[in-house]
């Protein structure tokens, strides 16, 4: 039987649209360009990959949304939930408040709801003190009407996580389900303050994900497409829309993550870096089994330092709408700034009167796009200037994402890409597929849905191997619960690091599963 799946991603410049065949073939693809609001792009994208080809809608079970909603709400402090904050961990924790490490205008939103309520464990699992009850009681009384979402973090929760879920379920017990509930033990690891920071962000854009997921769904339907709906999440994954709506922090830098995946894909190469070329930025990551690499660092996101699971990316501003420029006393500039998807208006070869770098790589003749005659009266020597310029660019950047000196495979995926050579230091040898342009959206569509676990457990209580086992056990639940299909679940990844500062043979052990969604065949993805 036929079927067809749609898969969209939303990048700074433009949104990329494909639809696949049950083979995983691209039967149609367009660009389309990112509107302010991210919604009406993604609509507009939508429509017009529908247009171009003739299908049965009723055929199209999936549609797969890899978007910026949540990361653009965050930096733009906009449709942002009202939370309350509570912090078991009192009295060990009454120094250092939550909300540490965040910008002040961001704690003016977050902030008017901050609880610490005495309870928490130590490193090794013992309590701090009695969890206080009576007290999360009087805070779900004091906001019951005031907040729609709240942010529980109780101290060392990856180890014990009993104490968050103990205040989750009296708060849902005064408020009821309709009120969203983060726990800090299942979005970050080890590490208060930050993992804090990821939970309150978390709970903070609860519904700019569900006001996301019911418009993409209504999109769909007003277009004859009744599909099950995934969105990307940033470890290159899917996950289904009440996943998303729990934890929709987890969609920050999918975009990324989706062009990885796509690159794997579309060349069948596991292990591998990506140049990731946009209308305005590059970014470059690696890809270790098919999937990319994560950072091991705190990131910010928004101005705010968090510790939960992100891909390892290094972003330049290099991109196809890149403006370039020659300073009063000669040197040459190229970006950060770009004017983005008005190219088609703004740059020479369309008639424009700015110089980007497409006008650069049209005029020295290695892309033939646009009206090369408008940009025939630039300086040859100039041009191979600035061309040296961008590209050594994003060589010092390949150079920075690599962990030896050894050359690696390089992949060249998004419309941007024309910009770059064939071939690169630093590269083993360098791919550009078929269907480059659209990697992201590709990577959204083929997608797998994945579950992960990363705790602390004493492997005294049951040895190593009954604790590895249980690890993967939850693992494995958690991707179905994301919408995998139970039989097709796989091990992706197992880890477990000793921590020799912990008593009771503490050890942290990560566990990443993933499988494909219910009713599909494996279709020729590359194995992992």
């Amino acid at each position: 039987m036929s079927y067809y799946r749609i898969g969209i991603d939303v990048g700074g410049t433009h949104t990329d649209a494909v639809i696949l065949n049950e083979k995983y073939e691209v039967i149609s693809e367009t660009k389309s360009p990112t509107t302010e609001d991210v919604s009406t792009g993604i609509y507009q994208a939508m429509r017009k990959v529908i247009s171009k080809v003739d299908i049965p809608l009723e055929k199209i079970q999936y549609a797969m949304l890899g978007t910026t909603h949540c990361t653009n709400a965050i930096v733009e402090r906009k449709r942002l939930n009202s939370v309350a904050i509570i912090r078991i961990g009192a009295p060990a924790t009454l120094a250092v408040k939550p909300l540490i490490g965040v910008p002040e205008d961001l704690k003016e939103h977050l902030g008017k709801y901050v609880y610490l309520v005495e309870g928490g464990n130590e490193f090794d699992g013992r309590e701090i003190s009695t969890l206080n009850e009576t007290e999360l009681y009087r805070i779900a009384h004091e906001v019951n009407g005031l907040v729609d979402s709240i942010a529980i973090t109780s101290v060392f929760s990856p180890v014990s996580p009993e104490h968050e879920e103990r205040a989750a379920n009296i708060i849902k017990e005064v408020l009821g389900e309709s009120v969203a509930v983060s726990l800090s033990s299942e979005i970050g690891s080890v590490g208060l303050l930050e993992r804090e920071n990821a939970t309150i962000l978390n709970a903070s854009v609860i519904n700019v994900a569900k006001t996301t997921a019911d418009g993409f769904v209504q999109a769909l339907k007003e277009e004859g497409i009744n599909a099950r709906v995934f969105f990307g999440q940033n470890d290159g994954t899917l996950m289904s829309i009440d996943y998303a709506v729990k934890y929709p922090i987890f969609t920050v830098a999918c975009g990324p993550t989706n062009s990885l995946r796509g690159a794997s894909y579309l060349t069948g190469n596991s292990d591998a870096l990506v140049v990731d070329v946009g209308g305005t930025t590059s970014d470059i990551g690696v890809l270790v089994g098919s999937f990319p690499r994560e950072s091991s660092l705190a990131v910010e996101i928004g101005g705010a330092r968090t510790n939960f699971r992100m891909p390892d990316l290094v972003s330049i501003g290099l991109g196809g709408g890149t403006i370039v420029r020659v300073t009063d006393d000669g040197e040459i500039t190229i970006g950060p700034d770009s004017v983005g998807y008005q190219l088609p208006e703004k740059g020479l070869v369309f008639g424009g009167d700015t110089l980007t770098t497409t006008d650069v790589v049209v005029a020295l003749g290695k892309v033939n796009i646009g009206d090369a005659s408008l940009v025939q009266h630039l300086e040859k020597n100039f041009l191979e200037k600035v061309y040296e310029k961008l590209v050594g660019k994003v060589e010092v950047a390949i150079d920075k994402m690599k962990t030896s000196s050894e050359p690696i495979p390089v992949i060249l995926v998004g419309g941007g890409s024309i910009l770059l050579p064939d071939e690169l230091k630093g590269a083993s040898f360098v791919l550009r597929p078929k269907n480059f342009g659209v990697a992201n959206a590709i990577g959204a569509a083929i997608a797998q849905v994945s579950g992960r676990v990363e705790k602390v457990f004493s492997m005294d209580e049951l040895g190593r191997e009954k604790t590895l086992e249980l690890a993967k056990a939850m693992a494995f639940e958690e991707a179905v619960k994301a919408g995998a299909d139970p039989e097709q679940v796989v091990l992706v990844d197992v880890e477990d690091v000793p921590l020799a500062y912990l008593p009771g043979n503490a050890t942290r052990v990560r566990v990443k599963a993933a499988g494909e969604l219910v009713g599909v065949g494996k279709g020729k993805e590359v194995e992992v």
